[in-house]
């Protein structure tokens, strides 16, 4: 699974399945965008996470990486 950014997009995160990515809105604040991957991915069956600090998984177990220009105050 592949994030990518848009600076046009209205939703924080939006799910494409033909190109199995998600777009994210570009200068989303870390918290607001992991908060809306975490309840995308698991809406897609990705498994959850209990501890801070554990990352995101993709439904496929692998891990999610954020590209830097996603987040409004720098990587996290």
């Amino acid at each position: 699974m592949i994030i990518t950014t848009a600076a046009d997009q209205a939703e924080t995160a939006i799910w494409d399945p033909d190109e199995i990515t998600i777009t994210v809105q570009g200068g989303t604040h870390p918290h607001d965008l992991i908060r809306e991957l975490a309840a995308l991915l698991a809406d897609l069956g990705a498994p959850t996470t209990t501890s801070t600090g554990s990352g995101l998984a993709c439904f496929c177990g692998d891990p999610i990486t954020i590209p830097h220009e996603a987040y409004a105050a720098g990587p996290l």
